[in-house]
């Protein structure tokens, strides 16, 4: 398993800290479990973010420099 980059680790690290207290302060929630059930959610979410943060290895398929038959060309009169 590849071990996250710089930028996954602050935008889940932000997405949990910032998530966690929008959620307190929306839900004005004052109970252990009202407030774990909080925390758990906001980790999920920043899990969730750093995993989609797209690294540095991962690119977009290249196109390739086959050119195109016949039948892929479009045509060009009318």
């Amino acid at each position: 398993m590849p071990r996250p980059t710089p930028a996954q680790l602050a935008y889940g690290s932000c997405t949990v800290v910032f998530s966690t207290i929008a959620m307190l302060l929306l839900s004005q929630t004052s109970s252990g479990p009202g407030i774990t059930v909080i925390a758990l959610a906001a980790l999920a979410l920043g899990l969730l973010v750093a995993l989609t943060v797209p690294s540095p290895g991962a690119r977009a398929a290249e196109p390739s420099a086959e050119p195109a038959t016949d039948e892929e060309r479009v045509p060009t009169t009318l």
